[in-house]
């Protein structure tokens, strides 16, 4: 007797071929057949009119620290994501030394959010221990991240890493492999990855290319510069012979439109020598921590230090001379997305929970304040822990990237009081809003690019396909209704269309209802 029985739905398998009739049967966690049942089951999914494809993977999500908090991320399994990658842009919460506990929750803050949770690990594996005891919803993947092993091993100041320090950090690198990760993370506008030199990177991520694991990277100018960070990013994986992975693969700024061109050819005369692969979430906003406003040597020394300067009248006048008029290679928030383009997600305190959903400009006169001191005022009061979203695309750049044959979506899920919508709709927007209402991809290829591609990309073996032996991570919906609900005003609102969702065997979505209890688990790559 099977455990579970899908019947009656169309399937599409995953590899971009066209949908066909067949039910899927699970027994043990594990798709046992797909096809006619050859027995009967325990449970039946009537699945007549909906899609069944295998679930969905978040290559780029910050789901790090509110796993050990709601571990369900029902804003993800909602939207038929199965496996979230986490560790992502160089930050994550292991390995890490207790000396720098402090300065670096707070340095993560803007990213995964405040949580009361006591960090009781050090080692990659230990976290991912935790994580194990956890009553996970969805799968979780773990990135090693530059930033973590930089501080492990010389801390957060900005200079140049000795031959031997290069040397630990491919050593704790190994260890993070040992451990399972399943690639390295880098942001290289976030400190202290973004003290890293172009040789530094190359020597650690050679790590990498014994395993064919992926480098995921947060370029350093994703606006005025990005062609030479492309140029940058492609001359590292051609030394260390590393594949490489664009985190969420765009251009910064209008202004920077022209550039647009440009940037694809050179993806794809990168791709003639390069493993390359790119994810991207559909929406012409993106989000991160506020603190990215600041020039980059106000974070030298840790979050701390940062404080510090922020609380420095002095320090304060270089800050907004230096964004006025910027800094060569810097990605200027303000100056490629404006003031009234930037809006607070969430803070930390209740003091100023009245400035979330507020822009620059507004802030400034809520506070009664010249913009740049109220956002300073805003992140020393918050001790950084103030997220943003920032308008800074055109939506025809969207289109084109999202079909490209080198993409595949991610959320980039940053959670807040009032997140950016990704966070609650990227996958089903796909599927509702740009491939059943716009008709800009097939529902197929929609699916490959969902599933089969990131699972090969992080080698996530065994995942991503409809197919006998395979892990029973699947997702049902209904391809004539699924759509996102979330928006920029209100975004925290479920999916809809998205019936029901399996997580090896287990059911977290019935009848679009979330399901509490253990389901996913670490994924871990083997070496």
């Amino acid at each position: 007797m099977y455990d579970l029985l899908i019947k009656g739905g169309v399937c599409y398998d995953g590899t971009g071929r066209e949908g066909f009739k067949a039910d899927v049967a699970i027994k043990d966690g594990l798709i046992a057949k797909v096809g006619e049942p050859d027995a009967e089951a325990a449970k039946v999914i009537d699945a007549k009119g909906l899609a069944v494809a295998p679930g969905f993977i978040d290559t780029h999500s910050h789901s790090d620290l509110v796993a050990l908090v709601e571990p369900d991320i029902a804003n993800k399994t909602t939207q038929g994501v199965t496996t979230d990658v986490i560790g992502q842009d160089g930050m994550s919460l292991a390995p890490v030394l207790p000396r720098y506990v402090s300065t670096w929750q707070k340095t993560m803050a803007g990213l995964e959010g405040q949580y009361p949770v006591e960090w009781r690990w050090e080692s990659a594996a230990e976290y991912m221990k935790a994580l194990d005891a956890m009553d996970l919803g969805p799968n979780l993947a773990y990135l090693a991240p530059t930033g973590n092993l930089r501080m492990c091993v010389m801390g957060l100041s900005n200079r140049k890493a000795t031959p031997s320090e290069v040397s630990m950090m491919k050593d704790l690198l190994e260890k993070c492999i040992e451990a399972g990760a399943v690639g390295l993370s880098t942001g290289l506008i976030y400190p202290p990855s973004s003290y890293m030199e172009e040789d530094e990177i190359a020597q650690v991520t050679s790590v990498l290319a014994k395993y064919d694991l992926p480098f995921v990277i947060h370029q350093r100018s994703e606006a005025d510069t990005i062609l030479e960070s492309m140029d940058e990013v492609f001359r590292i994986s051609r030394k260390s012979g590393c594949p490489v992975h664009f985190s969420h693969f765009k251009v910064c700024g209008k202004k920077n439109a022209h550039l647009f061109d440009a940037v694809m050819k050179k993806l794809d005369e990168g791709e003639r020598d390069i493993k390359l692969s790119f994810d991207q979430y559909p929406y012409g906003a993106g989000s991160t921590t506020f603190s990215v406003i600041l020039p980059p040597w106000a974070h030298d020394g840790g979050a701390d230090q940062c404080l510090l300067r922020l609380a420095d009248e002095a320090e304060r006048q270089r800050m907004k001379r230096d964004i006025v008029n910027g800094i060569p290679g810097w990605d200027n928030f303000i100056d490629f997305a404006g003031m009234e383009n930037i809006l607070v997600t969430f803070v930390k305190t209740p003091k100023n929970a009245d400035l979330v959903g507020k822009n620059m400009i507004e802030i400034g006169e809520i506070r009664g304040r010249e913009p740049l001191d109220a956002a300073f005022d805003l992140l020393l009061q918050e001790d950084l822990a103030v997220g943003l979203v920032d308008f800074y695309g055109l939506e025809e750049h969207v289109r084109t990237i999202m079909t490209h044959h080198l993409q595949n979506p991610c959320t980039d899920g940053i959670l807040g009081a009032q997140p950016h919508p990704r966070v609650y709709g990227t996958f089903s927007r796909i599927l509702g809003h740009y491939v059943r209402e716009l008709g800009l991809m097939t529902l197929p290829e929609a699916i490959r690019k969902m599933t089969s591609r990131p699972a090969s990309i992080f080698h996530l073996e065994g995942r991503g396909v409809l197919k006998e032996g395979y892990v029973a991570d699947v997702t049902v919906f209904d391809p004539e209704k699924v759509i996102d609900k979330a928006t920029y005003t209100d975004p925290m609102q479920f999916s809809e269309g998205i019936p029901f969702v399996i997580v090896g065997g287990t059911s977290v979505v019935e009848d679009s209802q979330v399901l509490k209890g253990k389901a996913g688990k670490v994924l871990r790559f083997k070496k």
